[in-house]
């Protein structure tokens, strides 16, 4: 990895680029933000922590003019600002690249860099457009495919995307929400480089993670929001992960070790409740994503799933709930071969999934958030009887979910895309939860969440395996997986390349095989 560049110094007396002084946002029955100041000083990069629900996301939409504030006011070079809409911020050199991309996926990075820009020529040709893309690329140091469409892209290509087409409007401030969560290892120090790049010429990052670690490494300050406002602004030099985790969430956060099993816990199965037989698929693309996969998952276990994103999961997950059909192999439910399944059926097995990208393929964003809620109940009781769909018992149901998830709503009819990221999985989670009654399947269930909400979900998933279901628990937290799961296996490029029983882990086997260490060897 190359040497990051040195950060920017700030001399004395300099004023902020952005200062916040006693915002304020209201909705009904909730206060979002109250009293909120936030300085962000030149060449910076501001880290932005708090609970999913603290507050952090309505800040940054009110800096940005997607919301306008109820009370306080917005200095942005010295100057008293407002901002109705985002093309008014961007304007004034604020930028902000969201959790879930805007990009067309139909049109080619080029396209997208210029749509909507002033500085577009016009009638310019597909060439021009891809030769200026190209140059922006180099100037910010960030690498793309200015010919390539959008929907060909990783995840992390496309989120360079983002960023290069808000630099490209000449941002002073850029606020990153989430930004990694989505991101291999490699792809996220590509993008901390980047950032430091950024910065050292007198910009500023808001940084808003969840990732304790990863705001230590790259942040100088950090600011923590709880219930809405402001609790602290420390130096990063000055911050440990424990500090800043009872800042979060105002107390003390204990991580055990949840593989111990209470009495009452049922025993593991013998005989598998979900199995794998030499399983392949084909991703979107009709390209090979897995090959020849076998796994046996046993009632009452955890079986881990480890390796870079990128490797086959999703596609994995998605073939054990009868979201994506094998194209070779075959999948034994209780012992009985699946010939013919979809998500529906899986379900109506008991089997339920909580999604790696849960706002399109595990929410229905502009629907209400009771209808999500309800969404795989409402052809039965009370939801539905007689094949008539009942409103009141649907939002009863909804509001009993909600609870189990601890997730605070003041009206079950708003579209559950004016959720926070964390609150929209908690409610997943819990949704799927209920449902699995054999099998549960939770890709990434913790991406997103605070470590509060974290160690809350993951109690959950204990909660279930105690009674009896088996759970695949997909993860790129190597430690995540070492806590909680019976056996890890290791998926490499598709393909199975170890499984490792928990009680005697060896880290470093782990790691050469999600490396693709290329000799199979069993180590259960």
């Amino acid at each position: 990895m190359n040497e990051a560049p040195t950060r920017f110094s700030v001399p004395p007396g300099t004023s902020p680029l952005v200062l916040l002084k006693g915002i304020a946002k209201y909705f009904p029955g909730v206060i979002a933000n109250q009293d909120v100041d936030l300085d962000i000083l030149p060449g910076e990069i501001h880290a932005l922590l708090g609970e999913n629900g603290a507050g952090k996301s309505t800040l940054m939409n009110i800096l940005t003019g997607i919301y306008r504030a109820d009370a306080g006011e917005i200095i942005v070079d010295g100057h008293a600002r407002e901002f109705s809409t985002p093309a008014q911020a961007i304007a004034a050199g604020i930028g902000m690249v969201h959790q879930h991309f805007k990009l067309v996926p139909a049109f080619t990075v080029a396209e997208n860099i210029h749509l909507g820009w002033s500085e577009t020529p016009r009638l310019a040709s597909a060439q021009v457009l891809e030769a200026r893309t190209a140059a922006l690329a180099i100037k910010f140091n960030l690498q793309t495919k200015p010919g390539a469409r959008v929907s060909d892209l990783s995840t992390g290509e496309q989120q360079r995307v983002e960023i290069l087409r808000v630099l490209a409007r000449k941002a002073k401030i850029l606020i990153l929400d989430e930004p990694t969560a989505v991101l291999t290892p490699a792809e996220a120090r590509e993008l901390f480089k980047a950032l430091r790049d950024f910065t050292s010429t007198g910009n500023s990052v808001i940084f808003i993670s969840h990732k304790l670690d990863e705001v230590l490494e790259i942040s100088d300050r950090i600011s923590i929001l709880r219930g809405g406002r402001k609790i602290a602004t420390e130096n990063t030099i000055d911050c440990n992960p424990r500090m800043l985790a009872k800042l979060m969430v105002g107390r003390d956060i204990v991580l055990a070790d949840m593989r111990q099993r209470p009495a009452h816990a049922k025993a593991i199965s013998r005989e598998p409740v979900l199995s794998l037989r030499q399983v392949s698929a084909l991703d979107d693309a009709g390209a090979d994503a897995l090959h020849g996969i076998s796994l046996d998952l046993h009632a009452g276990e955890i079986l881990g799933i480890a390796g870079v994103a990128g490797n086959g999961q999703r596609e994995l997950s998605q073939v054990l709930t009868g979201m994506r059909a094998a194209s070779s192999g075959q999948i034994l439910i209780d012992g009985k071969e699946i010939e013919r399944g979809s998500a529906s059926a899986f379900a109506e097995m008991g089997i339920g999934h909580i999604p790696e990208d849960r706002l399109h393929s595990g929410l229905a964003p502009a629907l209400s958030i009771t209808v999500n809620a309800v969404m795989r109940e409402y052809r039965k009781p009370p939801v539905s009887r007689g094949g008539i769909y009942r409103p009141g018992a649907a939002t009863a149901l909804a509001r009993e979910i909600a609870a189990a998830a601890d997730v605070a709503i003041p009206d079950f009819g708003m579209p559950i895309r004016n959720l926070s990221g964390g609150n929209q999985q908690r409610l997943v989670a819990r949704r799927e939860m209920r449902i699995a009654g054999k099998v549960l399947v939770a890709a990434y269930p913790s991406r997103g969440l605070d470590v509060g909400a974290i160690n809350t979900m993951l109690r959950y998933i204990v909660e279930l395996r105690d009674s009896g279901a088996g759970i695949v628990l997909i993860s790129e937290e190597l430690e995540e997986l070492l806590n909680l799961s019976d056996r890890i296996a290791v998926l490499y490029e598709g393909r199975i390349m170890g499984i490792v029983a928990n009680d005697r882990p060896n880290i470093d086997e782990i790691g050469l095989l999600m490396g693709g260490r290329t000799e199979k060897r069993e180590f259960a």
